[in-house]
């Protein structure tokens, strides 16, 4: 590989891992502020809330 290909696959390798970090740091604090499975409960707390404002706006409509 040239030294190109090198440079761009490190960059991608340390982008890679500040990512992880942030995902691992998030998470973590989430399960801190209640959310039993950190990021997982967060994204099924928002869906269930975004379907109910649906429901409300509908019910609103008709």
């Amino acid at each position: 590989m040239d030294k190109q290909a090198n440079a761009t696959i490190a960059k991608l390798e340390s982008k890679v891992d500040l990512l992880e970090a942030e995902l691992i740091y998030l998470n973590k604090i989430l399960v801190q502020a209640g959310f039993p499975e950190g990021i997982q409960t967060l994204k099924e707390t928002v869906n269930e809330l975004l379907e109910e404002s649906q429901e409300v706006i509908f019910k609103k409509e008709n």
